[in-house]
């Protein structure tokens, strides 16, 4: 190894010059955001390490973390002493030694609670979640083990819960599902009348937009990175390319400029990374300005529904019989202030029922036969625990409606000043 200080060969370039690995085979969607705000907080204190081609060796989440802060320049490492075949080694190595460190739940606890008395961190931000120590020293941030087989049949609540620790998502690298790509390029073929076969779209996984050979004639239909939208949008304006770009619903106005029109449309859209985002678009297929557009929301609505159905992990439902008693149902009823209490000479556990040994099921965490009085009780307590979520139900949104407007009743109403009235007089 040859003796080279580091910061002889940090260099600070502009970030389009970096390439990702096309194979780098880790994958760092959920870790982006973390990431971000860490460089947002604390600068960005560690290089990403390239080859002499700038093809990145190591910190593919870096670069993308730098891209969602819109950065236009990045401290890089130029690692040009390595064989291709060490080159690859490192890439597997760096990403493989980070997964080896354990936690130490103990002392984690004690820093994020000191960290917490003395800083105004929120240590969220960076990919932490406040777990308690696990006593059987599981770690809680492999997230996976967490995720689907833990979920419940006939346990919504506690399936919600877990809905909570998903990982957070990013609006960057938003990949269209088919179907909300196809509802969009349909209503842009009838509203603009032109042809699909026209359509291209540059924003794939290591494509560059500025690259990309462009035919004449033809029309950008696709979803950019959002935090280089207004990048995006002036560089289309100048090289006169026609497009119809996806956009942030209520960030929209920060990317518009005078020569092209804010199509507001605000349709929730899941991508395919899982982030559910307020979907609008630009374009300069039109005259500049703004409007809404119903018939599009309705369409992306629909497309985006029937996609999330066609996705969907059902968790199965059983219905047993009332002389049945499961954990889950015992929870509903002290959710719900309903008493119910059986003897051991009143119940005989079973872990599933005769009938579901022939298919290999089975109750989720066991549950109890029932004597024929205790099944009564207990139907009669599912009746009340029903009627009282009911109850609840109905307060909870009486409760929201009066709050919304007791909230607009009380807010900061602005005015016009003189000034802008002037403005206002003068248009149009």
């Amino acid at each position: 190894m040859r003796n080279t200080k580091i910061s002889d060969i940090v260099k600070i370039v502009d970030i389009r010059t970096i390439k990702p690995y096309a194979n780098n085979p880790r994958k760092n969607e959920n870790a982006v955001e973390p990431v971000a705000n860490s460089i947002r907080e604390f600068g960005f204190r560690q290089p990403i390490v390239v080859d002499a081609d700038n093809t990145i060796i190591a910190g593919h989440t870096r670069l993308e973390a730098a891209k969602q802060l819109g950065l236009a320049e990045v401290p890089v490492i130029v690692t040009d002493d390595l064989t291709p075949e060490q080159v690859k080694a490192y890439r597997l190595a760096d990403n493989k030694t980070g997964e080896l460190a354990g936690w130490d739940f103990e002392l984690l606890d004690l820093e994020l609670e000191e960290l917490g008395d003395i800083a105004d961190f929120d240590m969220g931000d960076f990919g932490f979640e406040m777990f308690p120590a696990p006593a059987n020293g599981a770690d809680f941030f492999q997230r996976e083990e967490r995720d689907g087989a833990a979920r419940q049949e006939d346990n919504d609540e506690y399936n919600e819960f877990l809905d909570k620790f998903e990982p957070k998502k990013t609006t960057d690298d938003c990949y269209t599902p088919d179907l909300i790509y196809d509802a969009v390029a349909k209503w842009v073929e009838n509203e603009y009348g032109v042809g699909r076969d026209c359509f291209v779209r540059p924003f794939y996984p290591g494509g560059d937009y500025e690259r990309y050979k462009y035919p004449p004639g033809c029309v950008v239909v696709d979803n950019p990175p959002f935090s280089i939208l207004s990048e995006i949008v002036r560089f289309y304006t100048g090289k006169r390319i026609r497009f119809f770009l996806f956009a942030p619903g209520l960030m929209l106005f920060n990317s518009a400029t005078q020569h092209c029109c804010a199509v507001c449309v605000g349709a929730q859209v899941t991508y395919e990374n899982g982030a559910n985002v307020c979907t609008s678009f630009l374009t300069n297929l039109e005259a500049p300005g703004v409007h809404s557009a119903p018939d599009l929301y309705a369409a992306i609505r629909e497309a985006n529904e029937a996609n999330l159905a066609a996705q969907k992990k059902s968790v199965p439902k059983y219905e047993y019989p009332a002389e049945v008693l499961t954990a889950a149902q015992l929870n509903r009823f002290s959710k719900y202030g309903v008493g119910f209490r059986a003897s051991a000479t009143e119940i005989v556990r079973i872990d599933a029922l005769d009938a579901q040994k022939e298919f290999g099921k089975a109750i989720y965490g066991d549950g109890y036969l029932l004597s024929r009085g205790k099944a009564a009780e207990k139907a009669a307590a599912e009746k009340a625990a029903a009627e009282k979520a009911a109850a609840e139900k109905a307060a909870a949104e009486k409760a929201a409606a009066e709050k919304a407007a007791a909230e607009k009743a009380a807010a900061q109403v602005w005015r016009l000043s003189d000034r802008e009235r002037a403005i206002v007089e003068s248009l149009g």
